[in-house]
This record gives structure tokens, sequence and C-alpha cells, in this order.
């Protein structure tokens, strides 16, 4: 019985043939699937250097650099920011001596320093807060005929082409002691808004002035000062996040 079984296995009917693996058109085995390469990093930024100093930024009057200075403290809190009060007959030679300033345009002699301009501000019209100035919401320049234009030693925006009349009175040395003189009603003065607002009284208001002079607000520095902490200035004024690239 044994070799019966043997007889059928072998002359019996042959044994079915394994299924071959299924090939590419042309009779090609199927190509073999690749591991893709790993993408290349990115270099690793340098090391943020974090040796206890101070930033030295010089501000105008009238200059509000506190949102700047709220996000230097975030981003850089290891650099202490010191303000440094700057006049403007004086800023041009003050802008050496720091590390970067807020100034007015124009600036003197600026082919040695890096200048980006931020802001232009309103000129407005300050008088005594009486004055019938004070009816409307805005000024123009024919609303100033015949009053007298206060120019403090100080001004920083220049002779002005308006129909105003000179005073008779001795140059008054500060914009302070110009809306001082104001508040009485013996003439106008104008200067741009934040100055108006930096001494603001309660006898004296202003009014913006159409048309008038803007004065532009700008950050300057030395070119041969251009550090990795002056960048990030640079790149806070600009809006630039923490993560941002220069």
């Amino acid at each position: 019985m044994k070799n019966d079984r043997r007889r059928a296995s072998k002359g019996g009917r042959p044994r079915p043939a394994k299924a071959a693996k299924p090939t590419q058109k042309g009779g090609q085995k199927p190509a073999q699937k690749r591991t893709p390469r790993p993408s290349p990093q990115p270099a690793p930024l340098p090391p943020v250097d974090e040796t206890p100093r101070t930033f030295r930024l010089g501000v105008i009057p009238g200059a509000t650099p506190g949102r700047w200075v709220d996000a230097w403290k975030e981003r850089m809190p290891h650099v202490d920011i010191e303000l440094v009060p700057v006049a403007v007959a004086d800023q041009r030679s003050a802008v050496d001596e720091l590390d970067a300033a807020l100034v007015r345009l124009p600036l003197d002699d600026r082919d040695e320093l890096h200048v980006i301009p931020l802001y232009d501000e309103v000129p407005v019209v300050v008088a005594s807060a009486d004055s019938f100035l004070m009816a409307t919401d805005r000024l123009t320049a024919d609303d100033l005929a015949g009053l007298v234009l206060i120019t403090p030693g100080d001004d920083v925006l220049g002779p002005l082409d308006l129909p105003t009349v000179a005073p008779s009175f001795p140059t008054i040395a500060t914009t302070a002691d110009a809306v001082a003189t104001a508040a009485t009603g013996v003439g106008i003065l104008i200067v741009p808004m934040s100055l108006a607002r930096l001494h603001q009284r309660k006898d004296a208001d202003y009014r913006p002035l159409l048309g008038g002079r803007t004065s532009t607000v700008a950050l300057a520095w030395p070119r041969e000062k251009t550090t990795p902490d002056v960048e990030a200035f640079v790149g806070i004024v600009r809006g630039r996040t923490a993560n941002s690239s220069r």
C-alpha cells in the first residue's frame, strides 16, 4: 500500500507549480522601496552672549520708547537698558557717545551714521485754553493770521512760512517756558504733538495744524558701533519677533 501511494504521487497528476511573483512591464522585477534621506538640519544658532552689560539709548524730548524698552527687557533680560536724555541741539555729538539714540531729523553729518526714520509727528498750535483757536478741532495757516508766534530757543521745526508776526519780547529759551507764555494769551506756539503733551498745562491747550511741517523721529547710531545689541534693538523697533531672522 505504501508503494502504491508513492507511485500515485509520482505517476499521478503533477503538483501545481508555485505562483510566480508579479513583475513590472517588460518582465522586470518591481523596484525596491528606497528609504528617504533625512533632510539637512539647519546650522545651530550662535550662543547668546549673556555677559552682564548696559545698552545706553539716547532719547530726545517728546520721544516715547516705552513699548520698545518693555520688549527689550523681555527679550534681553541679561542686558540692562539706560535711557539718556538728549537735547536736540546736542543730539549729533551725543550719538557718538551712546549705543544708539532716538533723534529728530534733519541730522547733521549723517555719513558716519546709520539712520532709520521711525515716524512723523503732526505739528500742533499751542495757545491759551481760553483762546478762540480752541473752538475748532483743527487749524489752518489762515486761522493764525496776525497772531504772535513764539519761537523758543530750542525750537525743532525751524522757520515756518505762516501769516503770523514776531513777538516784541526777547526769545524764550525753552519750549516749556514758551508753553507757559502762550498760556497767558500773549501769543501762540507751534511744536510737534509730543512736545505739547510733554509740557501740557491746565491753562493751555493745542490743536493740530493742517498742512504744517511735520517732525521725523529716527533711530541713529555710529556705523562702526553696529553691535549685536544694536541689531537686537533695531529688530525690536522694526517689529521683529524673537524668532525672526535678521
